[in-house]
């Protein structure tokens, strides 16, 4: 089972690296995101991220909802590391 976890922890981790690279990407006003392999980053990180759209929508052309999604996973993170963990240590 410790093995499943860890799996996952190192999946959203993985994860947060492609929200991190998606976001780093936004402030390039130039980058289509209509075009390989921004379309395929675009796909994979934008349903996440338009759950917190949809909590805290882009103010004054600022979207914080990455924010919000960076901090839920490094919690799920934190929690399957600490699940996976062996007492004592």
């Amino acid at each position: 089972m410790s093995f499943v976890i860890t799996i996952l922890a190192y999946t959203i981790t993985l994860y947060l690296i492609l929200l991190s690279i998606r976001v780093l990407l936004s402030w390039f006003p130039q980058v289509n995101w209509y075009n390989q392999p921004f379309a395929a980053l675009s796909q994979i990180t934008d349903p996440y991220l338009n759950i917190f759209r949809a909590i805290i929508p882009p103010l004054g052309g600022m979207d914080f909802s990455p924010i919000l999604g960076f901090i839920l996973l490094n919690m799920v993170v934190q929690a399957l590391w600490q699940v996976s963990s062996p007492i004592g240590y």
